[in-house]
């Protein structure tokens, strides 16, 4: 019987305090429509991007971890980079290569005495 009590009372309190938070915050209105967190600083357009860019990139969290579209973003101007150095590092061997491949050639062998070489 005591626990019935017991019920009872606890259930009038939930009741209760329901019934005043629903009443008494109402007056307010609805909560205003919150701006959706953006990038702070994206990485920079005019410019390439450095290690530095990359070490201070911090995505806005969200409820359910990081927007996508910001995320990638950042990773397609990566991949855009990545690969625009890997071909200029690429042109630039090849251009080394051919380089030396054309200097090796005109230069006189050091394996002989000089009076050989006339």
């Amino acid at each position: 019987m005591v626990m019935f009590l017991f019920l009872v009372v606890a259930l009038a309190v939930v009741v209760a305090a329901v019934t005043l938070a629903v009443v008494g915050g109402g007056g307010s209105g609805p909560l205003p429509e919150a701006a959706p967190e953006r990038l702070q600083d994206p990485l920079p357009a005019d410019r390439p991007v450095e290690r530095a860019d990359v070490e201070s990139l911090r995505f806005p969290v969200t409820p359910r971890g990081y927007r996508m579209a910001d995320v990638d973003d950042a990773l397609g101007r990566l991949a855009a980079e990545l690969a625009e150095r890997d071909a200029r590092i690429a042109d630039l061997e090849s251009a080394l290569a051919g380089a030396r491949a054309a200097a090796a050639p005109a230069r006189p062998d050091k394996g002989g005495h000089p009076e050989d070489q006339r």
